[in-house]
């Protein structure tokens, strides 16, 4: 081989080691792009496919005939349910957030066929997320100030006669509801029903967090956010007390 053809050879092998670098780069930068596609996708699927309770609502079994008087004050008694509900999403994916707590109390007072006062409460420590405490909820809802929410009826309620012939009836109801130390007006869209001698009601209110001064939980960072509203919900179950 002459002198000229091993010069050639060599340049040619000298230049070939940074392609194989280059090459080898390439595959990991790849790698990495693929494990955080795949770390992304996993927690999108996590929001999307985490089981998430359905609404609460009037029981679905068809209610025994109403006994006894409607007139009175009804107390929350247990089995009892409150809770919220708030929208989360990531890249693309969306569920919702769910807490729900039994720590419920209050009264409602009908005459007639109005619903003339409601007060309720609502233990905010207790509230769990898929059966579990979450601290960020102690945090953002500031528990440890302000452990309890409360709804109260500002105006009378028209109820009709259709609730205590055992109908269920749904109504629109005014009311202020006070959380994180701060009270606003709150509409509640409510259905009652009776069984036998229970009173069942469930409903929803409308809640923004800014009005009530709530700092949003973490989400999912880059990946995701919560939404900056949602609903309170509750259903009750309520004797007579008198």
């Amino acid at each position: 081989m002459t002198d000229q053809a091993r010069l050639h050879v060599r340049a040619g092998s000298a230049g070939g080691r940074p392609a194989r670098k280059r090459h080898w780069w390439r595959w990991i930068v790849a790698a990495l792009a693929g494990l955080v596609a795949l770390i992304v996708l996993a927690a999108g699927l996590i929001i999307k496919l985490s089981p998430v309770p359905p609404p609460l609502a009037l029981p679905t079994g068809r209610p025994s005939a109403p006994a006894g008087p409607l007139n009175g004050t009804w107390a929350v008694a247990p089995g009892s349910v409150a809770g919220f509900r708030l929208a989360e999403s990531a890249i693309g994916f969306s569920n919702d957030v769910v807490g729900r707590t039994s720590g419920v109390t209050g009264t409602i007072v009908i005459a007639g066929d109005q619903a003339v006062r409601a007060v309720l409460h609502i233990a905010l420590a207790g509230l769990r997320v898929s059966g579990k405490t979450k601290p960020q909820l102690a945090s953002s809802l500031h528990t440890r100030q302000h452990p309890v929410a409360m709804f109260t009826l500002t105006r009378p309620v028209l109820l009709g006669p259709a609730l205590a012939a055992g109908t269920a009836v749904r109504v629109r109801a005014a009311g202020q509801l006070t959380m994180n130390g701060a009270t606003h007006p709150a509409a509640v869209s409510l259905a009652a029903r009776r069984d036998g001698t229970v009173l069942q009601a469930a409903g929803t209110i409308p809640v923004g967090l800014a009005v009530w001064g709530i700092r949003a939980p973490a989400g999912f960072g880059v990946f995701g956010s919560l939404a900056s509203h949602g609903v309170a919900e509750f259903a009750l179950i309520l004797h007579r007390a008198g």
